[in-house]
């Protein structure tokens, strides 16, 4: 057997990713769980190092068994004619070897195949500062930037840089000029950290960072973004008020106040994402936060008050803006995600209530209520009860003059009176 072999069935079956171990036979990733390969006996440890190191060049395996910095770390792309592209990391886990390798699609999805909201097309319009897309391993980020590269490669004249380990998504230049640079020890730059020390004397508009690592490489990101350039970047975290708290950490406390300063003033937009099991089983649905660097989430960060930071993107729809929560309610109201399957990504008790109020009602039609309900809506005062019915006219006293009505003599002093109880707080104008 060779690996082109376990690839060609990786993407027969339509999965995400094949994990090589020694002593199991391979398994897949399919709509998000792992299943073992029909029909393929259990690897041995001569038989796995010949499958893997059939693909690599002379210098990946020097690096892999020797390099004192990356010793049994190796991270590749790998093309397969007719078939696709493939990410790998080969690594060693109990003393054997061990592969995982994921499967990256060959044609780059519109926003629409994605199912990314339509607000992002507005949101990366900006000519410079900073936009990250975060979310765990396996969230579809790379799928966003790519279709986010896409989109801007297709409709501006710029010149665009990517810098990723590996390269994933193959970009053809359109109306922008593509340059797409590798990291690794046999490939196009040592490192992020390199690659975007010089990447200001290639003249990019647009930088794309496959991941921001460490703190050099994110100090010089906020850099970039503030001399003008629109940089996309990447963070395993799952929240926007977590992004902006795991950039401010990772410096030390004598270089927080200008990161901080740096960040609310380039800082355009976090797009949190994860993948959901769609209820019919046919894959998984993008579930995405929204926060837009309005003038009080800049402030907030400014002033270092975190935490303000979910009630703005709560109550920030006319702007775009949308929590998890609030997403993943609507794809269990439109019947897109069960409600089972939504319930362990749902963060604070306003979600939860409102999964609850669709259980009990079903389901919401499509135009019957506004996409959500802010937090400020759910824990507003019950509306006043209605005026009692005034009594039926008398046919009699149709004709009469009108009197006008007896003002007291201190009329401030005098409550106001309608024939009834004097008039609630609520209908006081």
């Amino acid at each position: 057997m060779h690996i082109n072999d376990l690839l060609v069935a990786l993407i027969n079956a339509q999965a995400s990713d094949l994990h090589l171990m020694v002593g199991h036979p391979p398994f897949i990733r399919l709509h998000g769980d792992l299943t073992p390969m029909p029909q393929v006996a259990a690897f041995s440890e001569p038989d796995l190092k010949t499958l893997l190191f059939s693909i690599l060049t002379e210098e990946q395996v020097q690096h892999f068994e020797y390099d004192p910095n990356a010793r049994f770390e190796l991270d590749f792309a790998y093309g397969l004619t007719g078939v696709g592209r493939f990410r790998f990391n080969i690594h060693k886990q109990r003393g054997t070897l061990g592969a995982t390798v994921r499967a990256l699609s060959s044609r780059i999805p519109s926003f629409e195949e994605i199912g990314a909201p339509p607000i992002i097309k507005e949101i990366i319009r900006v000519k410079k500062g900073m936009i990250l897309v975060t979310g765990p391993t396996g969230s579809g980020k790379s799928t966003t930037l790519a279709a986010i590269i896409d989109y801007i490669n297709s409709s501006e004249p710029y010149h665009i840089l990517t810098i990723e380990d590996p390269v994933e998504y193959m970009h053809q230049s359109k109306k922008s000029l593509v340059t797409q640079r590798e990291v690794g020890p046999a490939s196009d730059t040592l490192s992020f950290k390199n690659a975007l020390k010089y990447a200001l004397r290639q003249d990019p508009d647009v930088i794309l960072i496959g991941e921001m690592r460490d703190p050099e490489t994110i100090e010089i990101a906020l850099t970039s973004a503030e001399t003008g350039h629109l940089v996309f970047g990447t963070l395993h975290t799952s929240s926007a008020a977590q992004t902006v708290n795991r950039i401010i950490d990772v410096f030390p406390a004598d270089k927080q106040p200008l990161i901080i300063t740096q960040l609310a003033a380039n800082l355009q937009s976090v797009l949190s994402q994860i993948l959901l099991q769609r209820a019919d089983g046919n894959g998984r649905a993008l579930a995405m936060e929204i926060m837009r660097c309005t003038p009080a989430i800049r402030n907030g960060i400014r002033m270092n008050k975190i935490e303000t930071i979910n009630q703005t993107i709560q109550t920030g729809s006319t702007m775009g803006m949308q929590s998890m929560d609030q997403c993943i309610v609507r794809l269990v109201a439109s019947g897109i995600v069960a409600r089972d399957t939504a319930e362990p990504y749902i963060k604070d008790e306003v979600g939860r209530r409102e999964l609850e109020e669709l259980a009990v009602r079903g389901s919401i039609p499509e135009n019957s209520a506004p996409p959500h309900k802010t937090a400020a809506q759910l824990h507003r005062p019950a509306d006043p009860p209605p005026r009692p019915a005034p009594p039926a006219a008398n046919p009699a006293a149709a004709n009469r003059p009108v009197q006008p009505a007896q003002q007291p003599q201190d009329a401030k002093a005098a409550p106001q009176r309608l024939g009834r109880t004097v008039i609630p707080p609520w209908e006081q104008q």
